[in-house]
């Protein structure tokens, strides 16, 4: 994998975390502010990206198997604000 595979999948997760969060009303995470918010964003849609390939290519056999590609961003999507929920739910349980 080189440098700019990496830069793409860390914009992926961004996109996808930062979509996610801004569907999910009230998530744990709109406190936070800066570098956390950022990191939160990435491996929220990190999660969500890797869940989406998980389940259309993997199970269905929808999609590319062999390269990065911005078309996976609607999978990652599909599950970014369950994704977002569990975390929120989780968070909210372990901070109290």
């Amino acid at each position: 994998m080189d440098i700019w595979n990496i830069i793409m999948v860390l914009a992926l997760g961004l996109v996808v975390g930062a979509l996610g969060r801004m569907l999910t009303p009230n998530d744990a995470f709109n406190k936070m502010e800066g570098w956390r918010s950022w990191l939160v964003s990435i491996g929220l849609g990190l999660i969500a990206a890797l869940l989406g390939y998980w389940f259309f290519t993997g199970l269905l056999g929808i999609g590319d198997t062999d390269k990065f590609d911005w078309g996976g961003i609607i999978g990652a999507l599909v599950f970014a604000v369950p994704v977002v929920w569990i975390a929120s739910f989780i968070f909210k349980r372990v901070s109290k």
